[in-house]
Formats: structure tokens, C-alpha cells, sequence
């Protein structure tokens, strides 16, 4: 009973956030954007099948994925060794990369590169990453001053990469972080920071995402200085050809098998490690390893249901709204709709649950989930419009990342450490399966009408996605402070007055 009242908040909560993204793109279809019914008809089906898959995924994670990735953070701390848990982090961080889904999405659609090597170059950047996150937090160290460095070798490294493949690198950096990965590595920074006890590991817990996000951006950096890659486009996709409700039905049932098997492959790894752990460790015990037995099949099915409707539903309706839109005559239409979409769609992503409850119970209750989700939606939204001035303009996605940056950096200076964690790990999260699928897309059906060079004027948006958050939640944090600053102000001045008027009588 008290699993089936979860699950029903569950949906209800998923169901509410998918609702404004399908309103949104119904009112754009009997409007400006027609789609033909075949597609509609997917897209709405899609929508059915995000709400039952969030719904699942999110309880699942709370069941099995959190409670997992913290037990294995703390024991791993306690050890005495140095060696093994850092080759741990390394294989955690690499092995759930791997089969991470919107990296596979990411990897089809460079072409001047095999997609055997792009994921492993990935994998390796995050396992690294995930190595010097760890570590951060074991001894203390500042994010701030890590995200300088790594950063500016980032840009350093990006001046000579060839222009075609820069785009793509800074979108490795945001879909590496994605439903799969996420849960589990914010669970780890947790475990990791809790074996501490000191004032600062609640902030300290936070930062591995953002960190694990800069490792592929450098690797695929790279690999693409290695290469040299040509200008190749990538193909566009076919939509589909659907007349009839039971089509589209039939349309997602012969999908459904490559799901099952994409997630399986994904979830593999992580309950492979932690099985491992648990035969060495012995750290839960009858109901708490039942629980997490039963979350990790509601994760299961829950991710498998969500990626085949953002897979089969949203990416053919987000591209032809894209391109629909472009060819309309009225180009310029592309910003405040794809800014509309993207203050809505950022609270349909699965990660993003995840992220703004665990702030909240982290920073005990001063930093709400639903602060938290403004602070995302005002992000994304500009973020896309940004992107959608690039696909209009063609300008480079370096005159907006490195402005962007150069500001996200310089407020880490003026807000609570922790404001800079959550802010970080954010970017990573908020540039999820729906920006993969849905975002993306509507870029590219957008480029590819306006006759643009879709490598270097769609590519990146995913990049948009992941730095405008840095600056909007660090942003929030700042007028945080600020109220307090002004606050505490007061309050001294009202017992200056109070204590003016005790001398006064005495």
C-alpha cells in the first residue's frame, strides 16, 4: 500500500510537468507549426509514456539508485587504501557512461567519427573526472578552484580544435551527464562527503557532476584535435509515416525490444559493481536489499518507457515543428517558441527531480525544490532562445560559452560554496534525454530548412543548456545572500534603537 501511494505521487507529479510541454506543442501544431495527425498522434502517445516512465524512474531511484550510491560512497571513504577505491571511481564513473542513452543519440549523429571510439573517449573522460571529484571532496579542496583550472585548460585546448567539432564537444560535456548517470554519482558525492562530519561537507557534496561534465568536453576536444574530422552532416532523420492509431500503437511496440535491451546494457554495470560491493561489504541487509531489488526494476521499466516515448514520440515532432516553423516566413518566431519551450521542457527531465529533492534535503529545507525548478526553467528558456539566435545568425558558440563562463566563474566568488555546487552539477542535469530528443531536433529541422551548416549552427545547444543554469541558480544564491546581508541589517539597526530608547530611561 505504501508503495502504490508513492508511486501514485510519483506520477502525479511527472504528469504535471510533461503536461505544459504537450500543451505547448499541441497549440503550436493547430496553429503556426500543423503537424500531419501520423505524427501528432505519436507525439501524444509519447506523452502517455513520459508520465508512466518518470513516474516509475523516480520512485525507483529514490528505492535503489540513492541508498546504492551512497553505501558505496561511505564504504568506500572508510577504506584505508588509497588504490582500489580510486580504480573503483574510475570503473563507476566509465562503466555507466558507456551505455548511457543520449551519449548513444550524441555518437549517431557524428559521422567523421566511429561511435565505438567517441563513447569510450567519453567514458574515459568521465571516469577520470569522476577520480578528481572524488578526491575534491576526500580532501577538502574548493570547487571553485578546480572549475577555474579545468576550464580554462578547456578553452585552451578548444582554440585549436577544428571549428566543425567544437559544438559537439561542449554537447558530450551535457548528455554524458544524463537519467542513468546522474542519480547515481550525486548519491556517491553524498556518501563520499558524509564520512567527513565538517561544516562544509553538505556544500562539498555537490560538484561531481559538474566535474564529471568537463571531462568529456576535454577528451572529445581531443580526440577531435587527433582526428581532424571533416565538415560531414549528419543524416537527416525520416519521420515516419503513420494514418492510424493502431499504426502508431504497433509503431512503439516494435520499438519497446531495443529499449528493453539499451537500458538493460545501462543498468547492467551499476548493479553489477554493486553486487560485487555488497558480496565484499555486507552493508544492507534483508528488507533494504529487497527495496532495492524492487527500485532497481522500477527504474528499469521506468527509463525504458520514458526513452521510447521521447525516442518515438517527441524527436519526429520536435524537428518537424523546427523546421515548419523556419520555413513559415516568420524565422524570427523560432526564439520566443523555442524560449517558451525551454522553460517548460526542463521540468519534464527525469534527473532534474532528482537533483532539486536532494538539494532540498541537503541544505534542509533552505533551498526549495521548487526555487530550484524557477531557477532551471528561467535558465533553459534563455538558454534555447540563445541557440535559436544561432541557428538565425550562424554566429560562433564561442562568442555566448565563453561570456557565459567568464560570468558563471566570476559569481563563485560572491555566492556560498554550496550555491556553486548545486549551480554546476545543474548544467549537467538540466541537459538531459528531452533536450537530447526533443531540443535537438527542433535545432536541427530548424538549420536544415534555413539551409544553415548544421554541425556548427544546431550542434551546441545542448552546451546552452548546460551553462545558463550555472549562472541563474548562482544568481539566486547571490540574492539570497543578499536578503539575508540586508536582513541582519535591519535587525542591528531595530537593537541599536531599542537599545538607544533602555539608555534613554535609564
Amino acid at each position: 500500500m505504501h508503495l502504490n501511494r508513492q508511486l501514485k505521487e510519483k506520477i502525479q507529479e511527472s504528469m504535471s510537468s510533461v503536461l505544459p510541454i504537450t500543451a505547448i506543442v499541441f497549440l503550436l501544431s493547430i496553429t503556426i507549426a500543423p503537424l500531419d495527425p501520423g505524427t501528432l498522434v505519436l507525439f501524444l502517445f509519447g506523452a502517455i509514456l513520459l508520465v508512466g516512465g518518470m513516474g516509475l524512474f523516480t520512485l525507483g531511484v529514490d528505492l535503489s539508485m540513492t541508498p546504492m550510491g551512497e553505501g558505496m560512497g561511505v564504504e568506500l571513504s572508510r577504506s584505508r587504501g588509497v588504490l582500489i577505491p580510486l580504480l573503483a571511481y574510475f570503473l563507476l564513473g566509465m562503466l555507466t557512461t558507456v551505455a548511457e542513452p543520449d551519449l548513444q543519440v550524441l555518437a549517431e549523429q557524428v559521422p567523421s567519427i566511429p561511435n565505438l571510439i567517441l563513447i569510450l573517449t567519453v567514458a574515459v573522460g568521465v571516469g577520470l573526472f569522476l577520480v578528481v571529484a572524488a578526491l575534491r571532496i576526500r580532501k577538502g579542496v574548493p570547487l571553485r578552484r578546480l572549475l577555474l583550472v579545468f576550464y580554462l585548460i578547456v578553452f585552451g585546448v578548444a582554440a585549436l580544435a577544428p571549428a566543425d567539432f567544437i559544438p559537439v564537444s561542449f554537447d558530450s560535456g551535457g548528455v554524458t551527464t544524463g537519467p542513468i548517470t546522474v542519480p547515481f554519482i550525486m548519491a556517491l558525492g553524498v556518501g563520499i562527503a558524509s564520512v567527513r562530519s565538517d561544516r562544509n561537507s553538505a556544500s562539498d557534496s555537490f560538484g561531481l557532476v559538474a566535474l564529471c561534465s568537463i571531462g568529456p568536453i576535454l577528451s572529445v576536444l581531443l580526440l577531435g584535435i587527433l582526428y581532424r574530422p571533416e565538415a560531414n552532416l549528419p543524416a537527416a532523420d525520416i519521420l515516419p509515416q503513420v494514418s492510424t492509431t493502431q499504426q502508431a500503437a504497433l509503431y512503439f511496440w516494435e520499438a519497446l525490444p531495443d529499449y528493453f535491451t539499451e537500458v538493460a546494457l545501462a543498468l547492467l554495470p551499476i548493479a553489477g559493481l554493486f553486487l560485487l560491493f555488497q558480496l565484499i561489504a555486507h552493508r544492507f541487509h534483508g528488507r533494504a536489499l529487497l527495496r532495492i531489488a524492487s527500485g532497481v526494476v522500477y527504474t528499469y521499466l521506468g527509463l525504458v518507457l520514458f526513452l521510447c516515448g521521447v525516442n518515438v514520440g517527441f524527436l519526429p515532432a520536435g524537428q518537424w515543428i523546427g523546421g515548419t516553423v523556419a520555413t513559415s516566413g516568420q524565422s524570427w518566431l523560432l526564439v520566443p517558441i523555442g524560449m517558451l519551450i525551454g522553460f517548460f521542457i526542463v521540468k519534464a527531465e527525469p534527473a532534474v527531480a532528482v537533483l532539486t529533492k536532494q538539494v532540498e534535503e541537503v541544505s534542509n529545507g533552505a533551498i526549495s525544490h521548487r526555487a530550484m525548478g524557477y531557477a532551471l526553467s528561467i535558465g533553459v528558456c534563455a538558454s534555447v532562445g540563445l541557440a535559436m539566435v544561432r541557428v538565425l545568425t550562424g554566429i560562433h558558440i564561442f562568442w555566448l560559452l565563453i561570456p557565459g563562463y567568464v560570468l558563471s566563474l566570476g559569481l563563485t566568488f560572491l555566492v556560498p560554496p554550496i550555491f556553486t555546487g548545486i549551480a554546476f552539477d545543474s548544467g549537467g542535469v538540466a541537459s538531459g534525454p528531452m533536450t537530447a530528443t526533443f531540443l535537438l531536433p527542433f535545432a536541427q529541422g530548424a538549420c536544415s530548412a534555413l539551409g544553415g551548416n548544421m554541425m556548427t549552427d544546431a550542434f551546441g545547444i545542448v552546451a546552452m543548456v548546460a551553462m545558463t543554469p550555472l549562472i541563474t541558480i548562482q544568481v539566486m544564491g547571490l540574492s539570497s545572500q543578499v536578503r539575508h546581508h540586508l536582513a541582519r541589517r535591519r535587525l542591528r539597526y531595530h537593537m541599536e534603537r531599542v537599545q538607544d530608547v533602555v539608555v534613554y530611561f535609564d
